[in-house]
């Protein structure tokens, strides 16, 4: 564990005004506000910070110099796991939380250092010109909402009504920011926004792959196996769909042009729905149905 004389790179016969020089050029060199993201900057500067509020102590200097308290503070001579400044930066000599989380820390020299009266002069002003805080909300909108866009409402905590435009095509997890819709500010900034997360619910045929919508389509057999026109289902609405004569249950067909915001497309994979109640006529017709010798559907399928 380092001495606090050697954190600040003074001697132990420093005098105070020495201490407090090495400590103010040091700040220079490592204060936050000149080295953001630094994190090896930060943790300097938190252990320079504690060196000088333990050896501006009198008394704590008095002691750990004779011996009677180690460089944590402490009695006794068992080493602590952390490293001194994060212990001393919990002291009661200044409040929770990093030393340089207020300007009072540093009023003994920023009104004789211009760059510190400038960093604190430019927080203050910083503060005063903030906007007021985002707030964040979630709707959910239907399927069909989603895709060809809508107009909802959500009540905000104060019981006032907010219009909000779903664009087209919006997705699941998407957020949109309304300016100016969030807190007041408490100075001159501004209202922040409002952050509305948008959640999707599932359509019971439809899905969604990007700007695609994907339907299953039960036919009859006849229809499969006869052609014909039938009647799908869209986002925008149904239309009539060419099915081609002898369609095999899983075959995809497409509708251009029919996806998301009209910019994706529709398809269509055909299921082969049986009747659910017996049909005489059908069993009588398969029945005498005799197919090609050579016709066998799970001919990939032999060894």
């Amino acid at each position: 564990m380092k001495s606090p004389y050697e954190i600040l790179g003074v001697a132990k016969t420093a005098s105070a005004d020495d201490i407090r020089k090495a400590y103010r050029a040091l700040a220079k060199k490592l204060h936050p506000d000149l080295n953001p993201g630094d994190k090896k900057a930060e943790e300097r500067f938190k252990e320079i910070a504690g060196a000088n509020d333990f050896l501006s102590d009198n008394t704590k200097r008095a002691k750990f110099d004779a011996g009677e308290i180690d460089a944590a503070g402490t009695e006794t001579q068992a080493s602590r796991e952390r490293q001194y400044y994060r212990d001393h930066a919990q002291t009661q000599q200044q409040p929770r939380g990093n030393p340089y989380a207020n300007q009072s820390a540093y009023e003994d020299f920023a009104s004789e250092d211009d760059l510190f009266a400038q960093i604190f002069r430019r927080q203050a002003e910083q503060t005063r010109n903030a906007k007021g805080a985002d707030v964040q909300y979630r709707m959910t909108v239907e399927f069909l909402e989603a895709v060809a866009g809508a107009s909802k409402r959500i009540t905000m905590p104060s019981g006032a009504t907010l219009n909000v435009n779903i664009p087209a095509g919006i997705q699941e997890g998407q957020t949109l920011r309304l300016k100016g819709k969030g807190q007041p500010s408490t100075g001159s900034g501004g209202a922040g926004d409002a952050l509305v997360t948008i959640s999707v619910s599932p359509h019971k045929f439809f899905t969604r792959v990007g700007d695609d919508i994907f339907l299953e389509l039960p036919v009859t057999i006849k229809e499969a196996i006869m052609g014909g026109a039938v009647k799908v289902p869209t986002a925008s609405g149904s239309v009539m769909l060419n099915i081609p004569k002898n369609s095999n249950a899983g075959s995809t067909l497409r509708l251009k042009g029919k996806g998301v915001a009209g910019k994706g497309d529709q398809f269509i994979k055909l299921k082969i729905i049986l009747p659910t109640k017996p049909d005489p006529a059908l069993d009588e017709f398969l029945s005498k149905w005799n197919p090609d010798p050579s016709y066998d559907p799970r001919k990939e399928m032999q060894p």
